[in-house]
């Protein structure tokens, strides 16, 4: 009796299954892909809206002049846009600019010897106000304590700063010479003595709130000019004073405006009109709003 063989069958149809799994995967995806652009392009326009005026109002992006098409999108009202500030309170770009160009033609008038014979150069720029001052009219070599004859130009330029309500940052920059003696080791050292040395000139003849200076040594890093020539050199040699186009309120005059401090009695309309003008200038100075001021229980 003969066996018959039984054979296996053959599937050639298995490549459906890899097939299948594929399609559910690609049909995934796309699901995916389609419910990401879903978005609310109502809100994303308000949100570039919003970033656009606010950077527009600080003077980043200058002002459009084409009108948009504005059938299909909802405008945010200028009341409502966030402000962006980066550490200090960014003021109002044009009348920081004009306050800063008119103390720009002050400081030329006063100082027009020291501009005129190149110890002194003013510039403005959106950095700020920027009063270079060369360390050949300023320092002896090697010194960070200014000469006696510079004394009356350092008194105009403290005077200035004092009379606006600006912060002010000085920088110390030197030439590529190493230096090395018994008291500044090294370039770091002699410009940062510089920037801080008129620093404390300023606090202590000037009156201006520390809060409102910063004082930096940048060494020869930051040069102006070639340091391979003598004149390079000698440009490169420099403290800087940047009136800044912000302003910070000063931790005192919170101090002072709180309830808890003693630090200013009451002001009542019997006193002295004089001392209440005095008392709102250094306020004013300190960045302490007006608004502030006029609902404190300080003024009544």
């Amino acid at each position: 009796m003969s066996r018959k063989t039984r054979q296996s069958h053959v599937s050639h149809d298995r490549w459906l299954v890899s097939y299948a799994d594929f399609i559910t995967l690609l049909f995934a995806f796309f699901v995916v892909m389609f419910a990401s652009s879903r978005q609310d392009h109502t809100k994303v326009k308000q949100v570039e809206s919003s970033i656009r005026q606010a950077f527009q109002s600080m003077g980043v992006f200058p002002a459009v002049s084409a009108q948009p098409n504005l059938s299909s999108a909802t405008l945010v009202p200028p009341a409502s846009v966030m402000m962006v500030t980066m550490g200090d309170d960014v003021e109002s770009l044009p009348g920081v600019m004009e306050d800063l160009n008119n103390m720009k033609r002050r400081m030329e008038h006063v100082l027009a010897p020291q501009i005129a014979n190149g110890t002194v150069a003013i510039t403005l720029g959106r950095g700020g106000l920027l009063i270079s001052l060369r360390d050949v009219g300023f320092f002896e070599s090697g010194s960070a304590i200014p000469k006696s004859s510079s004394i009356p130009t350092l008194d105009v330029i403290g005077r200035g700063i004092a009379a606006v309500p600006y912060n002010v940052r000085i920088e110390g920059h030197t030439d590529d010479v190493p230096i090395r003696n018994s008291q500044y080791p090294s370039n770091w050292e002699l410009s940062t003595a510089r920037a801080t040395e008129l620093t404390r000139l300023f606090i202590e003849k000037d009156h201006i709130l520390p809060a409102r200076l910063s004082a930096a040594g940048y060494a020869q890093y930051h040069p102006i000019a070639s340091n391979l020539t003598e004149e390079g050199r000698g440009r490169n040699r420099r403290v800087d004073v940047i009136v800044l186009p912000t302003r910070q309120q000063d931790g005192m005059m919170k101090r002072m405006l709180s309830e808890q401090s003693p630090a200013i009695p009451s002001i009542t309309g019997e006193q002295d009109q004089q001392q209440v003008r005095g008392f709102l200038l250094r306020a004013s100075h300190a960045g302490v709003p007006l608004s502030t001021m006029s609902s404190s229980k300080w003024i009544r």
